[in-house]
């Protein structure tokens, strides 16, 4: 396997088109519900991410110990899946997921009748999950400030519930976008529901087999609009995303604007070009804490001071995402530093041809959230297979791009 490959971009220079993959997020999502309208959908554009990969063919497995890997979404929405469905599964994955807190979701689930039990850790993966009973109860109130997901995982299942559910969300919303996309694909498949004040109620019904186009996916656009703000020239075209899309990520839009990218949305999806950028931003990332990384590292690349909120997620996801920050922009020459609780100011120096040489803590977005720097010089990517989580494509639409990408064993 390789260890690293080095990155540089020979012109710095950005013209053509790229076929983005289509969203994780989305596809996960409707692969859950399609099983859960009895699995008669056409389910058209699935991702090709691993991630999604891996769900579609654990959703079709007869094993009793199912294997999550690294896939958060996989690993949360099976678990209420398996559960509400009356299952007899061992749901398990690799050792960093056994260390990604799933408690909130799991003491919900017993709440409703679930039977559900620890097989290490209190709180973590492992689980055993043994059936489903029915406890009677209709009212949940739980933690919204975790993880969008574990709202997502109940409200796809609550359709099923006997009397259905009211979810009381309690405290911040993280990745409000995420929920709402969740309610809009259950929509899609016959399932009304209500989103208000912090309260979500799915009635008792019954879902309805549907077609269902997934969209390109946003989070891996973020990468290319950086690129395009790095570039000395730009001129691309991301195919696939729509501008009434349901993904959080598509804030990139805006967050780009002050970035130096302009958007202009087409038929066959966006083109962006290049603009002024500012030199001081201030962003809240509740809504999109997949694109900080992307941000962190554009604005270190390019000089710019940035100062971020809603960042609480990054540390339970694929790794701390908030201290692999802090330690690989010293490389660059900046600062990640938590100013006050919750607030987290990055202080850039510009880049001096120091030798930079990128880990990747086992996450896609890491990787892919420094490789725009290879349009300023050459730099080196650790561990690059990891893209294969949401992007296995990567490297060689690089290429297609004018970037040489070359593999070092």
């Amino acid at each position: 396997m390789t260890k690293t490959v080095t990155l540089s971009h020979p012109t710095g220079i950005l013209k053509g088109r790229v076929q983005l993959p289509a969203s994780k997020s989305e596809a996960n999502r409707a692969l859950i519900i399609a099983a859960l309208a009895g699995g008669k959908s056409e389910l058209q554009n699935l991702s090709e991410a691993n991630d999604t990969q891996l769900l579609q063919r654990l959703l079709n497995s007869d094993s009793d110990t199912i294997d999550a890997e690294d896939a958060g979404t996989v690993m949360r929405f099976l678990t209420a899946y398996y559960a509400v469905t009356g299952q007899q599964k061992t749901l398990t994955g690799t050792d960093r997921m056994c260390q990604r807190p799933i408690k909130v979701l799991v003491e919900a689930l017993q709440e409703l009748g679930a039977g559900i039990a620890y097989l290490g850790e209190e709180g973590y993966p492992p689980l055993q999950i043994s059936g489903f009973k029915g406890s009677g109860k209709k009212h949940l109130k739980v933690r919204s400030d975790i993880s969008s997901q574990y709202i997502s995982a109940l409200i796809m299942v609550a359709p099923l519930l006997p009397d259905g559910l009211e979810l009381e969300l309690d405290g911040k919303i993280s990745s409000r976008p995420y929920i709402e996309m969740t309610l809009a694909l259950m929509k899609h498949f016959g399932v009304e529901a209500s989103f208000e004040g912090n309260t979500i109620t799915v009635p008792h019904q019954k879902y309805q087999p549907a077609t269902f186009a997934v969209e390109s996916d946003w989070s891996a656009a973020s990468y290319w609009y950086s690129m395009v703000a790095l570039a000395k020239e730009a001129d691309v075209t991301l195919l696939g995303l729509r501008e009434d899309s349901h993904q959080g990520d598509k804030a990139i839009v805006d967050i780009m604007r002050r970035l130096g990218v302009h958007t202009e949305f087409k038929q066959e999806g966006v083109r962006l070009t290049k603009k002024h950028a500012e030199k001081r931003v201030t962003f809240d990332f509740s809504n999109c804490p997949d694109l900080a990384q992307t941000i962190v590292a554009l604005c270190a690349a390019l000089g710019i001071a940035v100062e971020m909120t809603g960042l609480e997620s990054l540390r339970i996801k694929e790794t701390d995402r908030i201290q692999a920050l802090q330690i690989e922009v010293l490389s660059m020459g900046a600062s990640l530093e938590e100013r006050t609780p919750g607030i987290f100011q990055m202080n850039p120096t510009l880049l001096t041809n120091r030798e930079l040489n990128f880990r990747t803590y086992e996450d896609h977005r890491m990787a892919m959230a420094f490789v725009p720097i290879a349009l300023l010089q050459p730099i080196q990517i650790q561990e690059p297979h990891v893209v294969r989580k949401s992007y296995p494509r990567f490297w060689e639409d690089l290429e297609k791009m004018g970037f040489e990408v070359t593999a070092n064993e």
